[in-house]
C-alpha cells in the first residue's frame, strides 16, 4: 500500500470516517477486496457517495487511462468484499454485494457524481476517451 493510502486510512480510522485530507470529508469509504490475481487482502480508501442504503463507487483513477486495481479484484471476486464508511456513530463493516452499474444506468449515477463535484468531469479530460465503470455497493442482510 502506498503512504498516501496509508495516511487517508489512517485518518479515516482516526476520525470517525471523516477525512480532511483531499477534501473526503465523509464521503470516503474504505473497500476491502481480495487481490485479483494473488487472492490477498486489498484495502483501497475511496470517493463513496451514499444512495439508497448503498455506497456508489467509480473507479476513475484521478483521470488516468487505465482501470484501477480495485476494479479488477471487485470483477475477480465479487463475492469477498466489505466496506467500511462513515455511520452515525463512528464507523461500520459491512460484507456487500456488488453491482457494477450497466450502460442504461450509468448517465444516472455518473450524474450524481458530477453533481457532487465537476473534477470527475475533469478526470475525463486525461482518461484517453476510458469510461469510468461505477459500482453499487450493497450491504447484505
Amino acid at each position: 500500500m502506498n503512504d498516501f493510502n496509508s495516511t487517508i486510512i489512517n485518518e479515516f480510522r482516526a476520525n470517525n470516517g471523516h477525512v480532511e485530507t483531499a477534501g473526503f470529508g465523509k464521503n470516503l469509504v474504505l473497500l476491502h477486496t481480495l487481490g485479483a490475481k494473488s487472492g490477498e487482502p486489498r484495502i483501497s480508501p475511496l470517493f463513496g457517495l451514499a444512495d439508497d442504503g448503498s455506497w456508489l463507487v467509480i473507479g476513475s483513477f484521478a483521470g488516468s487511462p487505465t482501470t484501477p486495481a480495485w476494479v479488477h479484484n471487485l470483477r475477480a471476486h465479487p463475492d469477498s468484499v466489505a466496506v467500511e464508511a462513515p455511520a452515525a456513530e463512528g464507523i461500520e463493516r459491512h460484507e456487500t454485494q456488488v453491482t457494477e452499474i450497466t450502460d442504461a444506468d450509468w448517465e444516472a449515477a455518473w450524474a450524481k457524481f458530477t453533481a457532487f463535484t465537476d473534477q470527475f468531469v475533469k478526470y475525463t479530460e486525461t482518461a484517453q476517451g476510458r469510461k469510468f465503470p461505477i459500482f453499487r455497493l450493497t450491504p447484505k442482510s
